[in-house]
C-alpha cells in the first residue's frame, strides 16, 4: 500500500462533507481528524476496534490523555510541518514500531504482540488556505514487518551458521583464519603485543578409542566452553581442528598469556566429562607465541605457536611452552 498516494485520496474523503461516515468506517485504515490541540474530531472503526476506544468516548478530547504511550512533545515536534509548511508528514514502522500500541489480533500475524503501523498525517487545508486540522491515516503493517524481520533473522542465523563450528559453538576455521589475517595486519601497524596460542587435546586417539567418537565430542566440548570463560570477548578463539585450538591473545603479551594459559591447563586436568555412567579426564598441552614483526606473514606466526605446541608434547604434555625466537624468520 502506497502510504503517499493513499494519503491523498483519503485526504479528499476526509474533507468532503459529503461523505457518509459510514464510507470512512468500512476503509481497513485508521483515520483520525485533529485539531492543532490534539483534540480528536474524527475516530473511525478501524480505531475504535483496535484501540478498545469508541468514537463518543474520545471525540472531543485530547489524543494524549487516552494513549499514554504516545509521548507528546515527539509528536508535536513532528507535526509540525504538517501546520507550518502544509506538508505531509510520515512514520515508517522501522524508525517506530507504532504510534498506538494496538494489540495484534489477527491469526496470520500472532506472532506479533503489536500492531506493527505506518502512519502518515497531512493537513487540512481550510477555504482560506489555512491549516487548523490535520488528518492522521494509521496502515497495518503488520504482516510485512514480520516477513521483513523473519528474513533479516533468518539471514543473520545463515550467517553465523557460516562462521561458527557447529559442535563447539567457537569460530570454524575458515572464519578464524580471515579473522586472524585481519589482526596480523593490525598487529604490523600498530606494534602492540598480542600472542598466538595452540592447543589440542592430549591423547585424544585414546579417548575415541575407550569411551568411543561421541565421548570424543563431548570432551571437545566441554574443552571449548572452558576456553570461552578463560578469554575475553575482544580475543579471537576457534576450533583450528579436530581437537586443536587457535587463540589470538588481542593486546596481550606472551607474560599475559601464560596466565590464562595456565589457567586453561588447570581447568582442563580438574574437568571430569561424563559419558554414558564412565568419567572420562584429559589434559591439555599448549603451545604459545608472542607477534614479532620480524615473522614473514600470519601463518608464520601461528607456526610459532604451534612449534611450542609440539615441545610441549614432546616434553611430557600437560603444560604450555612458549616460542623462542631463533631469530628471523
Amino acid at each position: 500500500m502506497n502510504a503517499s498516494t493513499d494519503a491523498l485520496s483519503t485526504g479528499a474523503l476526509v474533507n468532503s462533507s459529503q461523505v457518509p461516515a459510514e464510507l470512512l468506517d468500512s476503509i481497513e485504515v485508521g483515520i483520525a481528524v485533529l485539531d492543532r490541540n490534539f483534540k480528536v474530531q474524527v475516530w473511525n472503526k478501524f480505531l475504535e476496534n483496535h484501540g478498545a476506544k469508541k468514537a463518543e468516548a474520545i471525540i472531543g478530547h485530547s489524543l494524549f490523555s487516552h494513549f499514554p504511550e504516545i509521548e507528546e512533545k515527539w509528536l508535536r515536534t513532528k507535526v509540525d510541518p504538517v501546520f507550518n509548511l502544509k506538508s505531509p508528514v510520515f512514520i515508517i514502522w522501522e524508525q517506530r514500531p507504532y504510534l498506538f500500541k494496538f494489540g495484534c489480533n489477527r491469526r496470520v500475524t500472532s506472532a506479533a504482540e503489536f500492531m506493527y503501523q505506518n502512519v502518515t498525517m497531512f493537513p487540512i487545508v481550510d477555504k482560506r488556505g489555512n491549516v487548523e486540522r490535520f488528518c492522521m491515516l494509521v496502515y497495518d503493517v503488520t504482516e510485512q514487518a514480520l516477513g521483513k524481520r523473519g528474513m533479516e533473522h533468518l539471514n543473520e542465523e545463515l550467517k553465523t551458521a557460516s562462521r561458527v563450528d557447529g559442535l563447539t559453538g567457537l569460530y570454524n576455521r575458515r572464519y578464524w583464519q580471515e579473522r586472524f589475517d585481519e589482526m596480523h595486519k593490525l598487529c604490523v601497524r600498530r606494534e602492540k603485543p598480542s600472542t598466538a596460542l595452540m592447543l589440542d587435546i592430549d591423547h585424544f586417539k585414546r579417548i575415541n578409542d575407550t569411551y568411543g567418537h561421541q565421548a570424543g565430542d563431548k570432551v571437545i566440548k566441554m574443552l571449548a566452553a572452558l576456553i570461552k570463560r578463560c578469554v575475553r570477548e575482544t580475543d579471537l578463539a576457534g576450533r583450528y581442528g579436530g581437537e586443536e585450538f587457535a587463540i589470538i591473545l588481542n593486546d596481550s603479551s606472551v607474560e599475559d598469556a601464560k596466565i590464562v594459559a595456565e589457567r586453561i591447563r588447570q581447568l582442563a586436568q580438574r574437568l571430569v566429562v561424563e559419558h554414558e555412567g564412565e568419567s572420562i579426564s584429559f589434559t591439555v598441552s599448549l603451545g604459545l607465541a608472542q607477534f614479532s614483526p620480524d615473522f614473514k606473514g600470519a601463518m608464520a606466526w601461528l607456526e610459532c605457536a604451534d612449534q611450542a605446541l609440539y615441545e610441549a608434547k614432546e616434553n611430557g604434555r600437560n603444560q604450555y611452552r612458549i616460542y623462542a625466537a631463533p631469530g628471523a624468520l
